[in-house]
């Protein structure tokens, strides 16, 4: 066997190696585990939800494993710089404080943003889901809260209220429970607190805002977000959407409280 063979074949084997470690090479995907039916976990402690399919079916796509990161929302962006992940699935809206920091891919998920109101506060100002938004944010004196760097501080400030930032949902939901602070703005996650806290907190139902749900990327990752793209583009092409409303709608009629509320709810803006 010839020198100049034995060279081929070691160059061969070297990209084949090379290839072969690239297809396998796990996708580390962010997400906070807090948000059933979207990002949650089953019976067993495993990661389940709508954006886990999401997650998994994009890593099938990839030919790549999928290892679901366990992070605290407000940690995402940051996990994401440090390279601790390599994308965001995980109900982040886009917005352009953050597109700051992050790219962003096309929307997969839309939400209609709603909020989350203290009874005896929306009870004294008669407040319900058919008060107009521009009656609603002109209510003087409004004690808003909601996530440092999410839609829930942007939107309130951005009709000339202070708000309150913290930095969990949980702090945030007691503080409208008690009436420490008068109403969150938010998405999904608000129908829940309002369903534990029926006596004491009212849902504001009237759509405030759409707010539009992408993968986030590293700033300059252009290659994995150009897939990203490519991928969401197929969802509903590829039979992925109706795998999800197939296995999903029920979780959200039951999560929502309302049987009329499915997975295209989220779909579309309409």
């Amino acid at each position: 066997m010839s020198r100049k063979f034995l060279l081929i074949l070691a160059v061969f084997l070297f990209i084949m190696t090379g290839c072969s470690k690239e297809k396998t090479e796990t996708l580390r995907v962010g997400m906070d585990l807090r948000f059933y039916p979207f990002t949650g976990t089953d019976n067993n402690g495993n990661p389940s939800g709508i954006e886990v399919d999401i997650a998994r079916a994009l890593g099938n796509y990839m030919e790549r494993e999928v290892e679901i990161v366990n992070t605290e929302f407000s940690m995402l962006i940051p996990a994401l710089q440090r390279e601790e992940i390599d994308l965001i699935i995980g109900s982040m809206s886009i917005t352009k404080e953050r597109q700051k920091t992050v790219d962003f891919s096309k929307p997969y998920l839309y939400d209609k943003i709603v909020a989350l109101v203290n009874k005896e506060f929306a009870d004294s100002h008669n407040i319900s889901s058919e008060t107009p938004v521009e009656d609603f944010f002109s209510i003087k004196g409004t004690n808003f809260i909601g996530i440092n760097g999410s839609i829930a501080v942007s939107i309130p400030q951005s009709y000339g209220y202070e708000v309150k930032s913290v930095t969990s949902d949980a702090v945030a939901e007691r503080e409208v429970v008690t009436g420490s602070s008068d109403a969150l703005v938010g998405a999904y996650t608000l129908y829940g607190m309002n369903a534990t806290n029926r006596d004491t907190t009212i849902m504001y139902k009237n759509t405030i805002e759409f707010s539009s749900t992408g993968m986030a990327v590293k700033k300059g990752n252009t290659e994995l977000l150009n897939i990203a793209n490519e991928f969401i583009g197929k969802m509903e092409s590829s039979g992925l959407n109706n795998k999800l409303r197939k296995e999903w709608d029920q979780a959200i009629k039951e999560k929502l409280y309302d049987e009329n509320m499915t997975l295209d709810y989220y779909l579309s803006l309409n």
